[in-house]
């Protein structure tokens, strides 16, 4: 039975990451991208340990809404997961549970200030820590048209990148998420069940974000950060995350001797109906677990 969680964000497949890391009473754990602490709030139920929790999250307004969790011992790291996880090695840190929910969490994704969606018009922005520099104007506005077709099709899997690519050039400036959309629509063929602007939005959100790079940087190390027997989930959306995430993890699992994890879920972990129902934006969702021999 799924209980729907009573705050503005749903986690995703919250039931399968409690089952998969198994938390328990005073166990330490490492949130990478804590969000708005739906994952965080239900581990924290089972280890009784807020004292023992880093929560890390690269988005200030997120760090501000786990507040309450900092309030009760929790060590926030307004940090990008890549940086946080480099500074925790430094530290010698190590945890019994740690969690990578790669997803943007929903307030930003509805927010259309924050221009990461396409279903309200907004600025052309889709920065997680919008400090940085870089934006999604700037990379509409000012990429030639082959690195935006590189972009559009290495990041978005899009067979239409060039033509997509060629499109924004001819109609700059675009300055909102509405105009990016229809110059899309515009080129691509009719009658797709997604939108079919959803590939170029997610391309531009992870070349903004840096999300492969940090990623691939990332990965090696959480294991560094596992104690023994700590176990470790990471949550994709998308083929490319998930293909780097299944990749890493089965080169240090398996049967071989000089192997430090074993694989928990033979197949990655997805949404039920039920799920579904009430969360529809965990269909794409794919939770790998793994445990430190």
């Amino acid at each position: 039975m799924h209980a729907k969680p009573q705050n503005e964000h749903v986690p995703v497949l919250l039931e399968a990451v409690l089952q998969y890391l198994k938390p328990k009473k005073g166990e330490a754990y490492l949130d990478l991208t804590a969000g708005y602490g739906g994952h965080a709030g239900a581990v924290l139920e089972h280890t009784k340990a807020p004292e023992l929790a880093t929560l890390v999250d690269r988005d200030a307004n997120a760090i501000a809404a786990l507040a309450d969790f900092g309030k009760k011992g929790a060590t926030l790291l307004h940090k990008d997961f890549l940086s946080a996880t480099q500074f925790l090695v430094e530290q010698g840190k190590q945890f019994d549970l740690i969690l990578a929910d790669l997803g943007v969490s929903s307030p930003p994704l509805d927010n259309p200030a924050r221009g990461f969606a396409f279903a309200k018009d907004g600025p052309l922005d889709m920065r997680m820590d919008q400090t940085q520099a870089l934006d999604a104007a700037t990379v509409v506005n000012t990429y030639s048209a082959d690195d935006l077709e590189r972009i559009i099709k290495r990041y978005g899997e899009e067979p239409r990148a060039r033509t997509i690519a060629t499109a924004i050039v001819s109609a700059r400036p675009l300055l909102t998420t509405k105009q990016l959309a229809d110059v899309v629509k515009a080129v691509m063929p009719k009658g797709s069940k997604t939108h079919p602007a959803t590939r170029t939005f997610q391309a531009l959100r992870i070349a903004v974000n840096d999300e492969l790079e940090l990623l691939r940087g990332a990965l090696p190390l959480w294991v560094d950060l596992l104690k023994p027997g700590g176990r470790l989930g990471v949550i994709s959306f998308h083929s490319l995350e998930d293909r780097m995430v299944k990749q890493a993890l089965a080169e240090l699992t398996g049967d071989r001797y000089d192997a430090s994890l074993t694989s928990l879920t033979k197949h990655p972990a997805v949404a039920d109906d039920e799920e579904l129902a009430f969360n529809p934006r965990a269909r794409s969702a794919k939770l790998r677990a793994v445990v430190k021999k």
